[in-house]
C-alpha cells in the first residue's frame, strides 16, 4: 500500500468501519492493564460515547502532571485527553491531534460538557485536525510542550521516524514523551504490512523492537525507558494463522529530551532517595520497569537515570547525592559488560551480543 492509501485505510477503518471498541478483531487495541485509582477516577467524568470510541493499548498518562502542557498524538474521540485535562488542572493544558473526522466530531461535541463535569471556567482541551506525520506543518512552536502522549498510535502511521523527531522537537528540555504502542519480535513481512485489517488492528505496521530502539535514538532520546510490557494474544484464530510464529506485545515506553544522557548507563557514584511526595505515590515511585524508588531510602542509580529524576519534573520529589567529578565505569547491572579479557588465565568477558 502507498502512505496516502494507508492513510485513507486507516480513517475509513477508524472513522467508519469501527463504531466502538467491540467492533476490533482482536485484542491488540486493549488496554490491557487495570488503570491505577486516579485514572478510573477522571475516566468516570468522561462521557460514554467518548469512551465507547477507544481503541488504545497502554496506560499513556504519566505521574506529577499539575499545570504542564500536554500533546497526545492521535487523540481519537478524545479519551485520554480528557483524562489528562482533569490531572494538569484548569491552568494546565492539552492539545489532541487527529486526522480522522468522525473521532474528531465526537471529541469536540462533548468540550462543554467536561468543561462543566470538571467545574473548570474554560475548557483547557484543544483538538486539531491534522496527521501525526507532518507535525511540522502545524501552528506549535518548538520546545513548547512538556509531555507528549500517544496511545496505540505510532503503529499506524508510515514515517514513523519523522514522528519521533518532530515530537522531540515540540518538546521543551526535560520534557518526555509517554506513549503505548505495539511492537513485534521482528520485522513484518510486506504481504502482511500491505494488509489493512491487520493495519488497522495495530498489528502488521508495528516496529520490530530493535529498529523502534534506533529510531527513537536516531530521534535524539537517547535512553528510551519501558514502563511496562505484556504479550498480546490476538485472539482471532484466522490472523493467528497469518502471523505465524511472529510475536505481538504492548509496550510503554517513556523517553526523556535531555542533554548529555548517554548512550549506556555509566557510574558516577550517584545516589538518590524518594521523599514521597509524588501525587499517588506516598509510599514508592517507579520509574521505569527496574527502577524503584521506596521513600526514604536511598538508591544508587546510573547517570542517566540521575538525569532522567535531577533535570524533569520529579526534581523536587528526591534528594540527590553524588556530582559527575569521578567515572567508576559501565553501572553494574544497568548496560553492557566490558568486552575484554576479565583476567590473567583468559577468560573471556561476557559478550554484548
Amino acid at each position: 500500500m502507498s502512505n496516502n492509501t494507508i492513510h485513507e485505510e486507516v480513517q475509513n477503518y477508524y472513522g467508519k468501519q469501527l463504531q466502538q471498541s467491540s467492533d476490533l478483531k482482536t485484542n491488540a487495541c486493549c488496554t490491557l492493564t487495570k488503570p491505577p485509582k486516579p485514572i478510573l477516577e477522571a475516566l468516570r467524568n468522561v462521557h460514554k460515547e467518548v469512551q465507547d470510541k477507544y481503541y488504545g493499548c497502554g496506560l499513556t498518562i504519566p505521574d506529577q502532571l499539575k499545570d504542564l502542557r500536554i500533546l497526545d498524538l492521535g487523540s481519537g474521540s478524545g479519551r485520554d485527553c480528557f483524562i489528562a485535562a482533569q490531572l494538569v488542572g484548569e491552568e494546565g493544558e492539552v492539545v489532541g491531534v487527529d486526522m480522522t473526522a468522525e473521532q474528531l466530531a465526537v471529541a469536540n461535541k462533548y468540550l462543554d460538557y467536561h468543561r462543566e463535569k470538571f467545574g473548570y471556567q474554560k475548557s483547557n482541551v484543544t483538538f486539531v485536525k491534522g496527521n501525526i506525520e507532518h507535525l511540522d506543518e502545524l501552528s506549535f512552536e518548538p520546545e513548547s510542550f512538556d509531555l507528549i502522549i500517544s496511545n496505540c498510535v505510532l503503529n499506524l502511521v508510515v514515517d514513523k521516524q519523522k514522528v519521533l523527531k518532530d515530537a522531540y522537537k515540540l518538546l521543551k528540555q526535560g520534557g518526555e514523551m509517554y506513549f503505548s504502542d505495539v511492537y513485534a519480535d521482528r520485522r513484518f513481512p510486506r504481504e502482511l504490512q500491505n494488509n489493512p485489517v491487520l493495519w488497522g488492528e495495530c498489528i502488521s505496521g508495528a516496529l520490530y523492537w530493535n529498529d523502534f530502539l534506533n529510531y527513537a535514538k536516531h530521534a535524539g532520546f537517547t535512553d528510551p525507558r519501558v514502563v511496562e510490557d505484556k504479550p498480546i494474544s490476538v485472539e482471532n484464530e484466522e490472523i493467528e494463522a497469518l502471523l505465524g510464529v511472529i510475536k505481538v506485545y504492548s509496550v510503554t515506553y517513556r523517553l526523556f529530551k535531555i542533554e548529555g544522557l548517554e548512550s549506556d548507563c555509566e557510574d558516577y557514584g550517584q545516589a538518590v532517595v524518594y521523599k514521597g511526595n509524588i501525587p499517588n505515590n506516598p509510599h514508592a515511585f517507579d520509574l521505569d520497569d527496574h527502577h524503584h524508588f521506596p521513600k526514604g531510602k536511598m538508591i544508587t542509580v546510573c547517570g542517566n537515570t540521575y538525569k532522567m529524576l535531577h533535570e524533569t519534573r520529579y526534581r523536587d520529589a528526591f534528594d540527590f547525592y553524588g556530582n559527575w567529578d569521578t567515572h567508576y565505569g559501565i553501572f553494574e547491572g544497568c548496560g553492557g559488560k566490558m568486552p575484554f579479557t576479565v583476567n590473567s588465565e583468559g577468560e573471556p568477558a561476557t559478550s554484548c551480543c
